[in-house]
This record gives structure tokens, C-alpha cells and sequence, in this order.
């Protein structure tokens, strides 16, 4: 379905106040090697398409402000004009997307006893860890990058995007949504494997899909769990979705940070790297090191993954 906005001009603009401190930059730099039509980071500019009462919003966002007095500018374009309610639920998505209301003093406080993270703190003041719009898409995403390299997860990720997502036609210019659970659960195996995906993995997220559209599974629900070790034995029962999957799906798409995914090979690298001289360690040596960061074991662990993709020394 193409959505399109010729004849609607105006821009809604919508001013948000992150809690300080915030480096919009430094955040957005993981969407940087984005595609134009899903989602993107270029120019001091991102821009995605959100889903708000299934109408398409795109959601242009750039910086006015410091990382110590910081402040978004969002343009928010679509087919219709925008409610105040349409308004709210836009900010409330745009906040998730970049954890605005985080406390990041907390956690830089409880590093102090790190020296290692703490050194990096002070070079990656402000960031955030990005949170996907909804728990689904964190989910598909995290199974997606089973066993494969990021950067191939992402261009499969973009595919399936381009192929199952609704369209949103601004001026000249198409974006992508991403697809909902019902679109998904009407693909076809072949489909999806057209997409490049392995036949476990269209299967598995058929399944979920299917489960989550005839009304058998409720990821929203998860939000509300305090308990980390619950939610991941209830995902744990779903076909295709391991440890692994849920503690990434926690973080990425929870706000969880409470978990880390230690049997990832990459975030191990990561570890290893700045705790360890490079040596090789496994996902028990990975936990112990962890343990430190307490609730913020996830948090800690994006700052590692972006510190060593920025070739920054501790």
C-alpha cells in the first residue's frame, strides 16, 4: 500500500527536551550507513516512518542544541493532518527511539568503580542506545541476526522492509515502514527466503508473526516484566528464539538493560578487547567482567560496541 502526500505542504514540527546529557549526533551515528528509504542518518538529519493508528508519519529529526542543553527538532509529515493526539503518540515514539528521558548520570555514576568504561564514558558523553518502535520489530530484527554478520543482517532486514512495509510517498521521494505482524504472517517461506533469509529463519518469523496476528502472543505485555529471567523463559518457548534472541530483543527492543547477549561472538570481541588485551574469552569470563555494570549490563555493553566502532582507546 503506497500512501502518498502531494497536496499536503505542511510541516508539523514538534520541539522535544531530551534529559541531559544527550549527543544526538553520537546516537544517530549507528543509523548513518542506513538505507535513504527506511531509515537514515546523514547531515545532522534522521528521518524514519512511524506508525501511528496505522497511518504513516514520516519523522525528520535534527539537533538545536548541546549535548548539555540539548533540544530535537522533529518534522512530522504525512497524507492527513495531524491530531494533538496524533502529535503525543508521535513524541512518545521519538522518545522510546532515542531513550530521551534516560538518566544517563545513573548509570555513568555506577561506572566510576570501572575504570575502563568510565574512560570511555568521558569520550561518549550523551549517547543513547537506540529502542525500535515496537517489541516486534526488535524481535524480527534480533532473529534476523542470528549467526550472520551485521552488516548482512541489516541489508536482509532492508529487503524484507522494502519488500512486506507499507509505503510513504513525500513530494517525489518513497519510505518504508516497517512491516506489521499481519503483513508478515501473509508472506509465503519462498517469499521471504527471496529476501536472502535461511529457511529456519522465514519460518521462525512466520511463526511469530502468525502468533502475534491471530491474537496468540502479546510482546507489549513483556514491557511491563520486571524480571528479566521470566521474560526470557516465555520467549525462550516460542520456535526459533533462544537466550540469545531475547536478552538482544530486551535490550533493543525493551529498554531492558538489566541483560546482555554475552553468547554473541561480537560483543564478546568487544569485551575482550578492552578488558582482556584481545584474548579470547568465553560467555561465563564475559558475565563475571559484566557484573560490575549491574543494571546497566546492556547499556554498558552498546558503549564498548560503540566505542570500538569508533576506534576510541580506553
Amino acid at each position: 500500500m503506497l500512501q502518498t502526500m502531494e497536496g499536503f505542504p505542511t510541516n508539523v514540527q514538534l520541539p522535544l527536551r531530551p534529559v541531559p546529557p544527550f549527543d544526538f549526533d553520537l546516537s544517530a551515528q549507528i543509523f548513518s550507513g542506513g538505507d535513504r528509504q527506511v531509515q537514515k542518518y546523514e547531515k545532522g538529519e534522521y528521518w524514519q516512518v512511524i506508525r501511528i493508528n496505522g497511518r504513516l508519519i514520516l519523522a525528520v529529526i535534527r539537533s538545536l542544541g548541546t549535548v548539555d542543553k540539548p533540544k530535537l527538532l522533529v518534522d512530522l509529515k504525512t497524507t492527513e493532518r495531524i491530531s494533538d493526539n496524533d502529535r503525543r503518540k508521535a513524541e512518545e515514539i521519538i522518545v522510546s527511539l532515542f531513550n530521551l528521558k534516560l538518566y544517563l548520570k545513573s548509570f555513568y555514576n555506577r561506572a566510576k568503580d570501572d575504570k575502563v568504561l568510565f574512560s570511555l564514558i568521558q569520550k561518549l558523553t550523551g549517547l543513547r542506545s537506540p529502542t525500535t518502535p515496537t517489541v516486534f520489530e526488535g524481535l524480527i530484527s534480533s532473529i534476523i541476526e542470528q549467526q550472520i554478520s551485521l552488516n548482512v543482517a541489516h541489508t536482509l532486514e532492508t529487503r524484507i522492509v522494502k519488500t512486506f512495509g507499507d509505503a510513504l510517498q513525500v513530494d517525489t521521494k518513497v519510505y518504508f515502514a516497517f512491516p506489521t505482524p499481519q503483513k508478515l504472517a501473509s508472506a509465503t517461506t519462498e517469499e521471504l527466503r527471496e529476501c536472502g533469509l535461511s529457511l529456519r529463519k522465514a519460518e521462525y518469523i512466520l511463526n511469530v508473526a502468525g502468533l502475534i496476528a491471530h491474537q496468540k502472543l502479546n510482546l507489549d505485555d513483556f514491557q511491563n516484566c520486571e524480571n528479566a529471567d521470566e521474560i526470557i523463559r516465555e520467549l525462550d518457548r516460542i520456535r526459533g528464539i533462544g537466550v540469545w534472541t531475547a536478552e538482544l530483543t530486551m535490550v533493543r527492543g525493551m529498554h531492558k538493560f538489566d541483560v546482555m547477549p554475552t553468547d554473541d561472538l561480537g560483543l564478546r570481541r568487544c569485551i575482550s578487547h578492552y578488558y582482556r588485551n584481545d584474548q579470547k574469552i568465553g560467555s561465563t569470563e564475559a558475565r563475571d567482567i559484566a557484573e560490575k555494570w549491574g543494571k546497566w549490563k546492556g547499556l554498558a555493553c552498546f558503549y564498548l560496541i560503540m566505542a570500538e566502532r569508533l576506534g576510541i582507546i580506553a
